[in-house]
């Protein structure tokens, strides 16, 4: 009987091709396939605010204060998600950049007004994204002069070189060292009971240097080129309406990403340096040297290491949206699957952003605090015009038809702009009289 059992099991596998029936493999499920699908502009766009400058400030946030302007990042959460749908909505249902759609709707002008002030907002964020990844590496005793060289090749190679999905993926990818900020945090021993009730009970003062810190938080965490990044790149990847849900889905979970990170650079900061009297933190650099002594040499890494990270990812999108509103402003090709001859002066925009940037951020003694002030005096100026450009836009029927903003959601629009440009245009004023 054995023995007829055995010949029918090899006479079936012979049917089958002589091998043996394997077990269908375990698949990933569909709704994770999807999600991780759908990952690129908005995740991309709202992590590469949280760039050197950026963590600079959320770690003066938490030296200086604690955790008591972790409440203010639930309402820039919101106002984040707000202005990012807008930008990929537009990008969905025209197919067009918001610098092209400001040339056509608003005049050359305009459009030339923008692009001049981003390209020198972008110039001044460049440089300092690689005198962070000098900084970074440096806490691991690589000198500048070797690492923002190689960093600058390897950033140009991709997104001159690679394809757009193999530079999506990789931008994406930039993320993961994000997640060193969480467990910085959880190393520091925060009271956790005082972060929630920091979160939910606002905290507030009125002296110079909290407004200050409160404007410029808001401000480096919804920057001009984020918008203008991320419908160029809905455009680019090709994402239409049928796929807009989705998209809106990705803006919205980057930008919480984004921000819960900003969040963690906060606590671990203020469970540190704020606790133990060390309330001034000059970049972010500085930060991660001065979490050791109370934190560990490890959450010091940890942090040099998102560092790293962001730095990297806000190098690579800074000269890409840079060549995206030259492109888009002048009608020329423009596209990160695009070859040099095919769009020269896409690609020799962003050569030419990370060559200076990396250029000047070699040079010995750099006044990088004053080049900052600068970057955040451009971005001041910038930021209400793109975001009355992005809200109108939005709002236009004829552009947008079905798809315009709704009454509700056009209020809420309306009033994050007013907010979010009332704080730019304060820290502007706050930082040209020397206030701070």
């Amino acid at each position: 009987m054995a023995g007829t059992v055995r010949a029918a099991r090899a006479t079936a596998r012979r049917a089958l091709g002589g091998r043996p029936r394997l077990r269908p493999r375990r698949r990933p499920p569909a709704r994770l396939l999807a999600l991780l699908a759908i990952l690129g502009p908005g995740l991309i766009a709202a992590n590469a605010g949280n760039d050197a400058g950026g963590i600079a400030t959320y770690s003066s946030v938490g030296a200086k204060y604690g955790y008591d302007l972790l409440w203010m990042m639930v309402l820039i959460t919101v106002s984040l998600i707000v202005v990012q749908e807008m930008a990929a909505r537009m990008g969905a249902v025209t197919g067009k950049g918001l610098a092209e759609l400001i040339r056509e709707r608003y005049g050359p002008r305009w459009s030339l007004l923008s692009t001049v002030a981003v390209l020198v907002a972008n110039l001044g964020i460049c440089i300092s994204e690689f005198v962070g990844i000098g900084a970074a590496l440096s806490l691991a005793h690589v000198p500048k002069y070797a690492s923002v060289p190689i960093a600058a090749v390897m950033i140009w190679l991709l997104v001159v070189r690679g394809s757009y999905k193999i530079a999506e993926r990789i931008f994406v990818a930039m993320t993961i060292p994000f997640f060193a900020y969480p467990v910085a945090a959880i190393l520091a021993h925060p009271h956790w009971g005082s972060v929630g009730k920091a979160i939910v009970a606002p905290h507030i003062q009125l002296n110079g240097p909290y407004l200050f810190l409160f404007i410029a938080t808001a401000g480096t965490t919804i920057t001009p080129f984020m918008q203008l990044y991320v419908q160029s790149a809905v455009v680019d990847r090709g994402i239409g309406v049928d796929e807009l849900n989705a998209e809106r889905i990705e803006v919205t979970a980057g930008s919480i990403f984004a921000n819960v990170v900003a969040c963690f650079i906060i606590i671990a900061t203020g469970a540190t340096l704020f606790v133990h009297g060390h309330r001034n933190v000059a970049s972010a650099a500085d930060a991660a040297k001065a979490l050791e002594p109370f934190a560990g040499r490890f959450a010091e890494a940890l942090f040099a290491v998102g560092l790293l990270g962001a730095s990297l990812l806000a190098a690579a999108i800074l000269p890409v949206t840079a060549a995206y509103v030259i492109a888009e402003t002048f009608g020329f090709e423009k596209g990160l699957a695009r070859r040099p001859r095919e769009a020269p002066v896409f690609v020799g925009t962003l050569t030419a952003l990370i060559a200076v940037g990396m250029l000047v951020a070699l040079i010995p003694g750099l006044p990088v605090i004053h080049l900052l002030v600068l970057v955040q005096v451009v971005n001041g100026m910038l930021l209400p015009v793109t975001l009355v450009f992005v809200w109108r836009l939005a709002s236009n029927e004829e552009l947008m038809g079905e798809h315009r903003n709704g009454r509700v959601f056009n209020g809420v629009a309306g009033l994050t702009v007013f907010a979010t440009s009332a704080l730019s245009l304060l820290l502007l004023g706050v930082t040209l009289t020397g206030h701070a």
